[in-house]
């Protein structure tokens, strides 16, 4: 089983991530954000990916520290779970409809951190959530698990709905991604490592 932990305080942030590559989708989330909760909990479903997140921080300020460290400390412990690598598919790419939203996910688990995101979102809010943050949780995941991610709003207008395709396509991006080929003897590249 590919299972790692992780813990991460600052004075600003005190975030405790578990996660089991090849789980089912069960979640455990538990932060003040609730709306990134509820993302948190889609991703897990849709990677199948068992996730135990507990985290809390300055949210008196706003969500940005807490939000951006979740992405900091899942994307550092998603890299330890899958060890060296060896045997996984390696690129992962997916479509998600959400009502009249349409996301798209790529990734590539590389080595090189590197994202692309294009998203533009109706709103400033959902919740008590800054939209803006979407973005910053991606790009933390994406530099601390050290792949390439690419992610597209392709059309939407409700901006709950665009949020949720993303992260839906996300999960079953990075899914694809970091299962295991039967047929992949060693590591997935003519270099020998990522």
């Amino acid at each position: 089983m590919r299972i790692a932990e992780n813990y991460r305080s600052t004075k600003e942030t005190q975030i405790k991530v578990k996660i089991n590559l090849d789980g089912e989708g069960e979640s455990n989330i538990k932060t003040p954000a609730f709306f990134l909760n509820h993302m948190l909990n889609l991703f897990s479903r849709h990677s199948l990916f068992n996730l135990d997140i507990e985290a809390d921080g300055d949210v008196e300020v706003d969500f940005h520290h807490l939000t951006e460290d979740i992405g900091i400390v899942l994307g550092e412990t998603f890299l330890k779970a899958l060890g060296q690598k060896e045997g996984i598919k390696r690129y992962g790419s997916f479509y998600v409809p959400m009502d009249e939203a349409l996301a798209f996910c790529a990734v590539d688990i590389s080595g090189r951190p590197f994202i692309v995101f294009d998203a533009v979102f109706g709103r400033d809010k959902v919740g008590d959530f800054d939209v803006e943050l979407v973005e910053e949780f991606f790009r933390a995941f994406a530099s601390s698990a050290r792949i390439t991610l690419h992610l597209e709003a392709i059309r939407g207008q409700n901006t709950h709905h665009i949020i949720e395709a993303l992260f839906k396509a996300f999960g079953r991006a990075l899914k694809e991604a970091a299962a295991v080929d039967p047929r992949e003897k060693g590591i997935p590249s003519t270099k020998g490592v990522l």
